[in-house]
């Protein structure tokens, strides 16, 4: 699996702290790894099709497509970027 990067995406990272950057690399990783990776607590996000959802940290989310073997990363931040994935 490849991995790519929306532009909100990119404008979201930016606005992370270095310490949630670094957290959301490794998750990342993990990511193109194995999408069951237990710390990633991968999961739908209601409402939208083929969008989910990977776990940064307790109050840090990721929400991501899969389009053939590509990841398109769409936001990171705050459980509130749930609310527009």
């Amino acid at each position: 699996m490849g991995m790519r990067f929306t532009k909100f995406f990119e404008r979201d990272y930016k606005k992370l702290s270095d310490e949630i950057r670094k957290r959301l690399d490794k998750q990342l990783i993990f990511l193109l790894e194995n999408i069951k990776h237990p710390s990633l607590r991968v999961k739908k996000v209601k409402g939208y099709y083929n969008v989910w959802e990977g776990r940064i940290t307790k109050s840090y989310r990721f929400t991501f497509e899969i389009k053939k073997e590509i990841y398109f990363a769409r936001r990171c931040g705050s459980h509130s970027i749930l609310n527009n994935p």
